[in-house]
């Protein structure tokens, strides 16, 4: 029980950090928590491991966090600083890329233990992480425009921008990660192991992304109340 003790508090520490940021920082603490996601997803999604009956990468939850800073952007702030997020979390991506990579051109010293284990993990990261960007791109792209979409349907036809937050969230964010899960799967494993892993790992990361679509649609709400709260703290009532 170790593991799905580990990944359910990492939940609630990481969608609880990104709601603190939002409310000390605004939108520039959602920013902060994309790329830092971002970043920390593409590392841990090297990692495989078994939990609640499901062989998944560690990357899942906070690739999910990613998801929940665009549609609180998306809901509080607009469609344009939700892209800007996205735009956030490709740069980062590709900075920390390039990066990594040139830790690999330097030649050590004797007395050098760690260069080993950085090229046993970043050797593969490449990929990994141009799988994940390209993926990252489409998926968020698609859930910005999904929530909005889905929002200009419900405002339509019951007359209300308030309601039916759960059904923007929910309904954008359910659909982008199948093209996620799907992509980033095929991208990033294909060859590296066999089909019914494959099958395992984007079955199991579909399922995960599910359960963390339902956990943040409370953290939507709340995030509401922060946004009227910072308002009426700096004076925009």
């Amino acid at each position: 029980m170790i593991n799905e003790l580990l990944l359910l508090g990492s939940l609630v520490v990481i969608f609880s950090s990104a709601l603190i940021a939002y409310y000390i920082f605004g939108k520039a603490g959602l920013y902060a928590v994309t790329a830092i996601a971002t970043i920390t997803a593409n590392i841990e999604c090297l990692i495989l491991v078994n939990a609640f009956g499901m062989e998944q990468t560690l990357g899942n939850v906070f690739f999910a966090v990613t998801f929940l800073a665009t549609d609180i952007l998306s809901e509080n702030e607009g469609k344009k600083e939700a892209n800007k997020a996205v735009g956030i979390g490709i740069f980062a991506s590709v900075f920390f890329m390039l990066i990594s990579q040139s830790w690999m051109l330097y030649t050590p010293s004797n007395s050098d233990w760690v260069m080993p284990s950085i090229q046993g993990v970043f050797s593969n990261t490449p990929r990994m992480m141009i799988s994940s960007l390209v993926v990252y791109a489409i998926s968020q792209l698609v859930d910005v425009q999904l929530y909005h979409a889905w929002w200009k349907l419900t405002e339509k036809r019951f007359g209300d921008k308030k309601r039916f937050l759960w059904l923007r969230n929910n309904g954008s964010t359910l659909i982008s990660q199948i093209l996620n899960t799907a992509l980033f799967t095929l991208f990033a494993f294909f060859g590296t192991y066999d089909i019914p892993t494959l099958f395992s790992i984007m079955l199991s990361s579909y399922i995960i992304f599910v359960v963390t679509s339902l956990c943040d649609t409370p953290a939507i709400y709340l995030s509401r109340i922060i946004k009227a709260k910072r308002d009426k703290r700096l004076g925009k009532m």
